[in-house]
């Protein structure tokens, strides 16, 4: 909402609360006006106190829901905003990349090799621009509840050693670790737990950076089993940390950010974890980084 809108509601709302005032106090006076015994005007006043009194207070809280309402559409369009504008620049990028590629191919005569080390940088920005429209697309079917669960059987351990030689292809340089002292197979939905656990590793790799260490948890807890992503980034600030898995939360301004993404990672990886039973939680690492924890 905009700033002369939202002036004229506290105008208006501190208006009536004034005019209410002020009439209760001239039905009190001429209460006591009217000539009524002493017993009956104090009676009369009392009503109009208590009756008054829920009325402001029944008001006030009007007003205050109302006020919380403004203040959220307000968040949640900035988000919104954010997003729009972190979408345009996702999309464009790998957009811009592929079509550099492919008329650099067209235009020059490489050798073989040259050609293939091109053709797999644009295959790879298309891979990137399939991630978004992805992700994009979950968000709309978690927001209409159409995602169902499709539960089999699951070998944890397999399918993070997956994820994390994929990461490690894509990022040679990078620092990725597995600690897993029993093998751990359980009965969930394995497209849901990949894009948790790569959304995860993805988060950590892209805050953190690649010369810093990361590593994946795989433990049980008596009847639980815990996947941990910790980190050594910089970590998330305490003010911060009750948002992180909201829609559309970035930690940066998008006019001036550094980092990828269009701030539905987080949000899918809440809703994946919930839809298959489980719970995510954040803290800080140490010395320092991230830990995210997911028990299912």
């Amino acid at each position: 909402m905009k700033r002369q809108p939202t002036f004229l509601f506290y105008l208006l709302g501190t208006y009536v609360i004034v005019q209410f005032s002020w009439w209760a106090y001239h039905i009190i006076q001429l209460t006591k006006e009217i000539g009524y015994e002493q017993a009956a005007v104090n009676k009369r006043i009392g009503m109009i106190v208590g009756e008054g009194l829920v009325f402001f207070l029944i008001l006030i809280f009007g007003l205050w829901r109302i006020i919380r309402s403004i203040k959220k559409e307000h968040e949640l369009s900035k988000r919104q905003h954010n997003f729009l504008l972190s979408v345009t620049h996702e999309l464009k990028t790998p957009l811009a990349s592929t079509k550099l590629y492919l008329q650099t191919l067209l235009k020059r005569n490489f050798e073989a090799e040259m050609r293939e080390e091109m053709l797999h940088k644009a295959l790879n920005e298309n891979k990137r621009l399939e991630e978004i429209v992805d992700a994009i697309l979950i968000s709309a079917r978690i927001e209409n509840r159409t995602l169902e669960i499709h539960r089999e059987a699951i070998n944890l351990n397999t399918e993070t050693e997956q994820i994390l030689h994929e990461f490690r292809v894509k990022f040679p340089q990078s620092k990725l670790a597995l600690e897993a002292k029993n093998e751990i197979n359980i009965q969930s939905d394995l497209f849901m737990i990949r894009t948790i656990i790569y959304n995860l590793v993805g988060n950590a790799i892209k805050y953190a950076g690649t010369d810093e260490a990361i590593t994946v948890v795989l433990k049980r807890d008596e009847d639980q089993v815990i996947l941990q992503v910790k980190d050594l980034g910089p970590g998330i600030s305490a003010d911060k940390q009750h948002i992180i898995f909201e829609k559309f939360i970035r930690l940066e301004n998008e006019e001036t950010r550094s980092k990828k993404g269009t701030g539905l990672g987080l949000f899918i990886v809440k809703e994946f974890t919930s839809l298959c039973g489980g719970t995510i939680t954040y803290r800080a690492n140490q010395p320092k980084g991230s830990v995210f924890e997911v028990r299912l």
